[in-house]
């Protein structure tokens, strides 16, 4: 089976807000990352995307020395592709943001690419239980990406709505993104697109012809967006980040048990898996991360 074939499986194991309250699986110490990492990786994940937690508390942190050992943990277990957040949490600043690139040159990271509302919303009552303003301006989008260009990390442009597309576009002619570019399109996040046909066609109108892309949909969208990535030559991210359930009403195991589901989409639509090295070569990935 050609490269063209291949999908790429992405776990993300914790992100900045699920908690093991609300899914006991949900990573915090360097071993948990680590082995979820590796469950992940047997599962059929060739990336997985970390955002580091303090092991106490389990809120998300940027401290580097605890997100180097995740990824030192990481990589002397399985040969799976590394993806750090500069998103990190809620309260971290531009500069720790990026730090994380800046020390540890991952092989991908994630670029965020426009301000927006990102709320947490009672979808019974139609009112907002918390909410954000979750900052990414013109000139961190460019100040990030010209980084992750000299780290040579390859940035995952996070596409919550056409906005976010239109500024990568815009900004693109100034030279500064590693390229062919890869896209992320977010799904369920209040604030950003539902998970939408048309907005799904409409962003592939509008990437470059060759560029890649995945999809990332949040609770019900995660496997919605997973089907559709499967039929039609795209990548999947699924992960206790995005949905603590592997189907409606119950709990996943694990993201590994939610790569397990996504390997069965994929092979349903007569597509493999991409290993961890086949991932490098379909994204034009460096190799592993500079710990």
């Amino acid at each position: 089976m050609s490269l063209q074939d291949k999908c790429i499986i992405t776990a993300a194991l914790a992100g900045a807000a699920t908690m093991k309250n609300q899914n006991p699986a949900v990573p915090y110490t360097v071993e948990e990352f680590v082995e979820e990492a590796y469950r992940c990786y047997n599962a059929g994940a060739a990336i997985v995307h970390i955002h580091a937690r303090d092991p106490q508390t389990g809120l998300p942190t940027s401290s580097i020395d605890i997100l180097r050992d995740i990824v030192k943990g990481i990589t002397e277990k399985c040969p799976i592709i590394i993806n750090l957040s500069t998103a990190i949490g809620v309260g971290a600043t531009p500069e720790e943001r990026i730090n994380v690139v800046k020390q540890l040159k991952p092989e991908m990271a994630s670029l965020n690419t426009n301000s927006m509302n990102f709320a947490l919303g009672n979808w019974k009552e139609y009112t907002i239980i918390g909410e954000t303003v979750f900052t990414n301006t013109f000139q961190m989008l460019v100040d990030y990406a010209k980084t992750m260009k000299e780290c040579g990390t390859k940035p995952e442009l996070e596409i919550y709505d056409l906005g976010g597309l239109y500024n990568v576009l815009f900004v693109r002619h100034q030279g500064i993104f590693v390229e062919p570019m890869h896209f992320q399109f977010v799904w369920g996040v209040l604030g950003g697109c539902w998970y939408d046909i048309g907005n799904f066609k409409r962003f592939l109108d509008l990437i470059p012809e060759n560029a890649t892309w995945s999809t990332c949909g949040v609770g019900p969208a995660q496997f919605r967006g997973a089907f559709l990535a499967a039929a039609e030559g795209g990548h999947i991210r699924v992960g206790l980040e995005d949905n603590i359930y592997v189907k409606k009403g119950v709990l996943a195991k694990g993201s590994y048990e939610q790569v397990e589901k996504a390997v069965k989409i994929v092979e349903l639509a007569d597509r493999e898996p991409a290993t961890p090295d086949e991932a490098r070569q379909i994204l034009g990935l460096k190799g592993g991360p500079e710990i």
